[in-house]
């Protein structure tokens, strides 16, 4: 066996930081020029793909060529119909596949990462145990006051191994049906142990839930392997932005539930007085289901299985190293969970000594092309335990498979001049925005608007993230 020496990593780190690293699939988008203020333009750098990640050429492609076929499900007679079925439910299948489904578990498609966990706590017949660092898809649902059960917090600490004493001793202290986990930070990438977890929970007569909005386009997700019970994802994070999610797990408690939604297509048999409601997935499917959008979740799944998830790995582990060293050269510190996390996807969150986040992005954008995110990211208790409350935030840049070192060498260029100069620009609070002030740059003609302004912006936040921006020698 081989053993690496501290010298041998620090080389090993030095020469991915040297690498040059180029996008490992093609992207819808990739390549784009975009307006900067001042009537410059640049190509378009997008480092939040945590939020939303373009769809990959592939499944563009393959939407398009489905979209002629598209018509109904299940019930149709005609050609289209049947062709659209099959695709339909060979889709499903191909979920399965690709998370490691077992054969008694059934594959639901939903809207959204959050749509499923709704789904899922209507079904848990008992207390979830949830750690307070969630994004609150993954806390919400399991407090909602329609739950005849309850939701039992969990406080982390400051490495892995105390957090799981913490939930070893709440599932042990009163009996629980779930523990529900991230798999992977949607703030800091980092990932926990999950064949640990699941062995936790079933120790415990419990079962174990993933968030896997962030981990499955990143490390991919098996069930069967690592004895996770349910696991929710998005088909926007995962390079197949058309409108569909889904749950994978066990059977027995989703066909004891409530339809998540009533409707045609959910149903065996109604009558004026009384229903009878199908199985799973047909039971929580009512309505006319995204075709296209199931399809779209296949093929980008499909796409990166045969990629090979330690290629993705490795790619988006060099641009975590160059942006981590990068940052940490510059004074800055990425905000981290816990001190033993075995891994971190492409999820790098921090904050700029001096500035605001808001300001940060909002010049990230309008001077140099690159789009973060700024703010809590929906994970409020976690950006509190950083000491990141209302009216505050972190930014947070995120990568993926179409993501490449000069995109990371972008970013902290552009924080070079930040920290040396500062902003060339005036930017102004715009509602619960900080936006460049004045914003001329145009939009797509072929949009129809008329300017950037979000007419929803002011309603978004009662704070001004501008306007108490430290400005000369309060930097």
């Amino acid at each position: 066996m081989t053993v690496l020496t501290r010298s041998d990593a620090a080389a090993a780190l030095t020469e991915r930081l040297d690498r040059t690293v180029a996008p490992l699939l093609p992207t819808v988008g990739a390549g784009w020029v975009v307006p900067l203020v001042g009537g410059r333009q640049a190509r378009s750098v997008h480092l939040d793909v945590a939020a939303s990640a373009p769809a990959l050429q592939r499944v563009a492609d393959h939407v398009a060529a489905a979209l002629p076929a598209y018509a109904s499900v299940h019930r149709g007679a005609g050609y289209l119909s049947q062709l659209s079925t099959a695709l339909y439910e060979r889709a499903r299948e191909t979920v399965g596949t690709s998370v490691g489904a077992r054969a008694d578990d059934v594959v639901v498609f939903t809207r959204n990462t959050t749509d499923a966990l709704n789904l899922l706590s209507s079904a848990v017949p008992g207390d979830v145990v949830v750690l307070d660092v969630e994004h609150h898809a993954n806390l919400l649902p399991w407090r909602s006051p329609s739950r005849a059960h309850g939701a039992r917090v969990v406080r982390v600490a400051s490495t892995l191994v105390e957090t799981e004493a913490l939930l070893a001793a709440e599932l042990a202290r009163s009996p629980a049906a779930l523990l529900a986990v991230t798999g992977a930070s949607n703030v800091t990438g980092e990932v926990p142990d999950l064949r640990r977890l699941a062995d936790l929970a079933h120790g415990h007569r419990a079962r174990l839930a993933v968030d896997a909005a962030q981990l499955l386009p990143h490390r991919g997700v098996d069930l069967a392997a690592t004895g996770i019970d349910y696991v929710a994802f998005s088909g926007h994070k995962v390079y197949a932005p058309y409108g569909v999610g889904a749950l994978v797990g066990r059977r027995d408690w989703l066909d004891a539930a409530e339809p998540h939604l009533a409707g045609g297509g959910a149903v065996r048999e109604v009558t004026t007085t009384s229903t009878t409601w199908a199985p799973s997935p047909e039971r929580h499917e009512g309505g006319t289901p995204a075709v296209l959008g199931a399809l779209a979740l296949a093929e980008a799944l499909r796409t990166l299985a045969e990629t090979g998830l330690d290629r993705v790995r490795e790619h988006e582990a060099a641009l975590r190293d160059r942006l981590v060293a990068g940052l940490e050269g510059r004074g800055i510190e990425p905000l981290r969970l816990w001190s033993d996390a075995p891994d971190a996807v492409g999820v790098v969150s921090f904050v700029v000594p001096g500035w605001r986040s808001a300001q940060v992005a909002a010049y990230l954008s309008a001077e140099h092309g690159v789009g973060v995110r700024d703010g809590r990211f929906c994970a409020h208790p976690l950006l509190a335990r950083f000491g990141l409350g209302r009216g505050d935030g972190a930014v947070r840049a995120s990568f993926g498979v179409g993501s490449g070192s000069a995109d990371v060498d972008r970013l902290l260029s552009a924080l070079d001049q930040l920290l040396a100069e500062g902003p060339r620009w005036t930017y102004a609070s715009d509602g619960g925005s900080c936006r460049p002030a004045p914003d001329d740059r145009p939009a797509p003609d072929w949009s129809g608007l008329e300017s950037l302004t979000d007419p929803l912006g002011s309603a978004s936040s009662p704070t001004s993230p501008c306007a108490t921006l430290p400005t000369g020698a309060d930097r």
